[in-house]
């Protein structure tokens, strides 16, 4: 039995901060960060059936072309994707009343829309991504064993040596790739590393008032190449969701809308119009 300390319920037995009941979800998820955006893609929807909110955390579940599908904003972070992942993990998996892990598991799509900064001069704003891989720089994965897993989305990428003359100490970096199914789905989208840090500004190589430890952060990422090919963008959200999805047995994809250009200083204009045809697109695939 799980203990009430590990898997805490609300007064009406929902889990704790998604405030969800099992049959509230589907097993198709679109992840959104911004809760606004929720709005955006079940207005696309044929029906909803549920809506509720707790926190940051919005949840719509409709149905689409004869398909029930769930949407869930997560806010920013890996940190609030450790607890998107698990509780919607717990709502299929594990029987909330016995407090058991369940016989059979079942297996989530999860297909996360967001928005992302693209590092190399050559990928214009406004073009939609798919991470092919999600390179961690967050630190959130080294929390979980899964160094012993055989999994073909666990991704055996040395990034240190790559990266600097002088010594770094930012965190042991962890890479996974998206679900080889749901890429066959985008397919025709421009693919790339995506890479997840734990901040926006200086963690992602921006400064303001607060110096950066790594002025050369960007450049250096620029020039990372490996087989895999080269880091294409920066966010906050896709390593955490490929990596939980792995060890979890869900499968994740992440689109996202490229809305700034590093190298050139750009940021798109029209991003909202960009944004609704990224979301009729996952909403058309998932």
């Amino acid at each position: 039995m799980i203990p009430h300390s590990e898997l805490i319920l609300n007064s009406d037995a929902s889990i704790y901060h998604l405030n969800l009941l099992p049959e509230d979800i589907a097993s198709k998820i679109i992840l959104v960060g911004d809760p606004d955006r929720v709005d955006s893609v079940s207005k696309i929807f044929d029906s909803v059936r549920v809506k509720k909110q707790k926190r940051e955390f919005v949840t719509h579940t409709g149905s689409y072309q004869g398909k029930e599908i769930t949407v869930i904003s997560t806010g920013i972070g890996t940190d609030n994707i450790d607890i998107v992942l698990n509780e919607l993990d717990a709502l299929v998996n594990i029987d909330l009343k016995k407090r058991e892990v369940k016989t059979n598991l079942t297996s989530l799509d999860i297909v996360r829309v967001g928005t992302s900064g693209s590092i190399q001069a050559e990928i214009d704003i406004d073009t939609f991504l798919v991470s092919e891989f999600g390179l961690g720089m967050d630190g959130m994965m080294n929390a979980y064993d899964y160094d012993n897993r055989s999994d073909e989305q666990e991704i055996n990428l040395d990034f240190s040596d790559y990266l600097f003359d002088e010594e770094i100490d930012l965190c042991l970096p962890y890479c996974f790739g998206a679900h080889t199914d749901l890429l066959k789905k985008f397919s025709e989208l421009k693919k790339g590393i995506t890479l997840t840090h734990n901040g926006f500004y200086a963690p992602q190589g921006r400064q303001l008032r607060a110096e950066r430890a790594y002025p050369d952060y960007i450049d250096a990422m620029v020039k990372f190449k490996t087989k895999y090919g080269q880091i294409t963008n920066f966010e906050m959200e896709t390593a955490g969701i490929y990596g939980l999805s792995s060890v979890l047995g869900h499968k994740a994809i992440s689109l996202s809308l490229i809305l700034a250009n590093r190298s050139k200083g750009q940021f798109s204009e029209k991003y909202k119009e960009k944004m609704d045809d990224l979301i009729q697109l996952a909403v058309d695939r998932i």
